[in-house]
């Protein structure tokens, strides 16, 4: 079973930094890696993308973190991660991964399969 595990989130000042990190385990069953993102929620919010990168590394961010956040990733580790620097209050939430893959498991394909991980918590005080 494909497992996604956030870390890095925590409690930050205002215009402080932190780096989340989203590891998958459970890899073998996974044929390509389609995309990787990150989505958050913030409290009494619909969950919103942030950031993703594809398979051509081609990124895309919401507006209102463009030039402050970061999306990488690291192929051969199966990894993602989010820099986010200039932090503001508004981006408090929590923070989830998310990867698209082409998986085999037990002889089934499923393509572009959608996985979450379970979200890492960023709060970001005045």
């Amino acid at each position: 079973q494909v497992q996604l595990v956030e870390s890095g989130g925590g409690l930050v000042q205002a215009g402080g930094s932190l780096r989340l990190s989203c590891a998958a385990s459970g890899t073998g069953s996974i044929l390509s890696i389609n995309s990787m993102g990150w989505h958050r929620q913030a409290p009494g919010q619909q969950r919103e993308l942030v950031a993703s990168i594809t398979n051509g590394a081609d990124t895309n961010y919401a507006d209102g973190v463009k030039g402050r956040f970061t999306i990488s990733r690291d192929t051969a580790k199966n990894m993602v991660y989010l820099q986010m620097n200039s932090l503001k209050p508004e981006d408090t939430a929590v923070y989830y991964c998310n990867v698209a893959v082409d998986h085999l498991s037990d002889s089934v394909f499923t393509r572009n399969l959608e996985l979450w991980g379970q979200g890492t918590l960023v709060t970001v005080s005045s």
